[in-house]
């Protein structure tokens, strides 16, 4: 048992922490108990609340982030192959950047707060996805030495980084959502002020749920992470 502060820093919209540093808390736990062969599908269920401790507890069966009784966010183990599509081909860093002047969350973005892609957020990650026009998306990322453990990025901020990529391969203009599962798998960890690119991709969508994949680059092109994600469309007055 742990326990886990969403600071304000980490915040996605302005009432609630950014669902993929939760997920990656809640994620990271999980991946240190289980085997090869399966990887962490995490569940928000709940706006996790910024600036409060809650409880996380893991072992090879799951985990869980709790507030008193409530259930924040929990993470089950499934077959790795569920993320045998989420490698998104990649691209230069050049084409990234090129992709970032037509970012639309610089404008027009249902939560200006997020940790990953809010343009309000100085503290932030700052990703800027933008379009490729194929329904993926691109971006640069630089990640900072205030990210590191042990002389490399820490997963939960690596959880975070393909979270909103993955995002903006929808139209969150007309259809704002939220996280609401994300499955990822951490397959190397960069060097802090490494040149990485994040690339995001539509998958489809079913009533409320849209669904998403995304992949982080390092400078070399290897592969350091993956993601699936399932979006909730909200009314963002309500979380904001």
């Amino acid at each position: 048992m742990s326990l886990v502060r969403v600071e304000r820093r980490f915040q996605g919209p302005k009432r609630s922490g950014n669902g993929g540093y939760v997920a990656g808390q809640v994620g990271t736990a999980l991946a240190a108990r289980i085997d090869a062969g399966v990887v962490p599908r995490v569940t928000l269920r709940m706006p996790p609340p910024i600036e409060k401790d809650l409880t996380l507890d893991a072992d090879v069966e799951g985990a869980r982030l709790t507030d008193g009784e409530a259930v924040v966010a929990d993470a089950v183990p499934v077959d790795a192959d569920f993320l045998a599509d989420a490698t998104i081909d990649p691209v230069s860093p050049d084409e990234a950047r090129a992709a970032e002047a037509a970012y639309k969350g610089l404008s027009n973005h249902p939560f200006p707060s997020c940790f990953v892609c809010g343009p309000e957020n100085a503290d932030g990650l700052q990703l800027k996805p933008g379009p490729l026009g194929d329904g993926r998306t691109a971006c640069t990322w630089q990640p900072g030495g205030d990210l590191v453990t042990g002389g490399l990025v820490d997963d939960v901020f690596l959880w975070s980084a393909l979270d909103c990529p993955g995002g903006w391969a929808i139209d969150l203009e007309g259809r704002p959502s939220v996280l609401g599962q994300l499955t990822a798998c951490i397959d190397a960890r960069p060097q802090p002020g490494e040149q990485c690119v994040a690339l995001g991709r539509y998958l489809g969508e079913e009533g409320r749920k849209t669904f998403t994949a995304s992949t982080l680059y390092d400078a070399d092109g290897r592969v350091l992470a993956r993601a699936r994600h399932t979006w909730i469309t909200v009314d963002p007055a309500v979380f904001n």
